[in-house]
């Protein structure tokens, strides 16, 4: 059997989707937490939090990531938190319906994904360049890897359903 014909295996394809769909529902339990965590943060002096994280560490404040920190946390209010938090929310949301529509080998899921994943393509460039990292060419190619499975699957299913030559 030639390696586009085991692509093209109901099983293969069964186990492709599977493993997409438990890689959404680890971003989405990560994303919850992050929006729990935001929410954790309502009515907390943040500039003091950032301190005692600075000096936890043993980063001096006098250095100049440290300020921009400090900074940054001094300039976070609650309605940015709460904001953080329900877009959190949202797409954490979006992640487990695409999940469990994978797993469940939906049509919809794929599409969702496809489109999902085509549209966090631009914001993942832009970041790759602002700057290569492994962390971003790591998403970025996972991203792109998961946008073309979807393309592929999509395409296989419908030529199978129309009755077409794969």
């Amino acid at each position: 059997m030639r390696a586009s014909e085991k692509l093209r295996s109901p099983a293969v394809q069964k186990r492709a989707l599977r493993a997409i769909a438990l890689f959404e529902c680890i971003k989405g339990i990560f994303v919850l937490a992050m929006g729990i965590c935001a929410l954790l943060l309502v009515r907390k002096d943040l500039w003091w939090l950032a301190e005692s994280l600075l000096a936890r560490l043993h980063i001096s404040t006098d250095r100049h990531f440290a300020q921009v920190f400090l900074d940054f946390a001094d300039q976070v209010t609650d309605a940015r938190l709460w904001a953080a938090a329900q877009i959190a929310f949202a797409y954490a949301a979006l992640r487990f319906t695409e999940a469990y529509g994978l797993w469940k080998e939906r049509a919809w899921a794929e599409w969702l994904a496809l489109i999902s994943g085509t549209l966090l393509l631009p914001l993942e460039i832009r970041e790759l360049m602002r700057g290569i990292t492994l962390l971003r060419s790591s998403l970025f190619l996972g991203n792109l890897a998961i946008v073309l499975g979807m393309l592929y699957l999509i395409r296989q299913n419908r030529r199978r359903k129309l009755g077409l030559p794969a």
